[in-house]
């Protein structure tokens, strides 16, 4: 069975990189906390449902956390509940040997009780409605989810080293526009496993910088431009991200600002000097996206403010 050139190359770096990979799985399981997902949740307040427990039924004005939160911790619940597409994404890309599997098997475990949690607290609380929920989950899981870059290790290393930043932060801020001191506890929990795995992710590109530079600045430049939510197939998605966006939980200056930039500056993608061709066409392309993007983040926050100015004058 011949083995096309880019296989022999893909092949190569996860060898190449597996040292990379043991040392950083070893500093994270140094730095990983233990916690415990039923010790964040409220179950004091949690009575029945309707349903065979005939219980009460669900009613919005249960629910005490904002409106925006609300949509943002159904978004983020929904997103986590995939989670076997994304074990299985990972795992085709990194294998179940050595370093690179066992590292998967840990990011999936701890992974796992991020939905847990987020369930449990939106259940017991009856922050939202729980057979809508149940409904979405059942649709978003059926749809499935599929890599946007394929099985490439470069691709999928880039776009987890955002994504995984890009979740810290719109958990963080989801517990911070929830007006509920306990669901903000809980989301900074959470936000820090996030922030550990991003970690692990960007220092192994890091390295793949270093092995193949033009190829890995190649693939951190098509994800940057075509990077999405893994949670984008959610049903009314794009509604619920519009409404999350106004409330400045995730916004495109969050993303250019507090996600995208710090990355590619911790990599020095910018300084570089071994790039070359295709590695030299990639980052030139790159740095004019940033720049389109950093254009857009200020128009949708000039417009944001114009909204807030009008609403507030009607108000007054």
């Amino acid at each position: 069975m011949s083995v096309t050139p880019e296989e022999k190359f893909q092949t190569d770096l996860l060898h190449e990189l597996e040292p990379v990979v043991e040392k950083e799985l070893n500093r994270h399981l140094t730095m990983a906390k233990e916690w415990f997902p039923h010790q964040y949740v409220p179950w004091s307040e949690g009575r029945d449902f309707d349903g065979p427990l005939d219980g009460e039924p669900w009613s919005i004005e249960h629910s005490k956390v904002t409106p925006e939160a609300r949509e943002s911790l159904i978004v983020n619940l929904l997103t986590e509940d995939n989670l076997p597409g994304y074990h299985r994404a990972i795992a085709t890309v990194y294998g179940r040997e050595g370093a690179w599997g066992t590292w998967v098997n840990r990011w999936t475990a701890e992974e796992n009780r991020h939905g847990i949690v987020i369930r449990d607290y939106l259940t017991v609380t009856r922050a939202v409605d729980p057979v809508a929920l149940e409904r979405a989950r059942m649709r978003h899981m059926e749809a499935g989810y599929e890599a946007d870059h394929g099985d490439s290790i470069l691709h999928g290393s880039a776009y987890v080293s955002f994504q995984e930043l890009a979740t810290r932060v719109s958990h963080r801020n989801t517990g911070k526009a929830s007006g509920d001191p306990i669901c903000e506890q809980m989301m900074a929990r959470v936000a820090a496993d996030e922030n550990l795995h991003m970690i692990f992710y960007r220092n192994l590109m890091a390295a793949a910088l270093d092995a193949a530079p033009n190829e890995t600045m190649r693939a951190i430049t098509d994800v940057v431009k075509a990077f999405q939510m893994p949670g984008h197939s959610i049903d009314g998605f794009l509604r619920k991200s519009v409404v999350i966006a106004n409330a400045g939980i995730y916004d495109l200056r969050l993303h250019h600002d507090d996600v995208l930039t710090p990355v590619l500056r911790k990599w020095g993608v910018f300084d570089r000097t071994d790039l070359t061709g295709d590695g030299d066409k990639a980052r030139e392309e790159l740095a004019e996206f940033m720049d389109q993007l950093d254009a857009a983040a200020t128009k949708f926050e000039d417009r944001r403010e114009e909204r807030r100015a009008r609403q507030a004058a009607r108000k007054g």
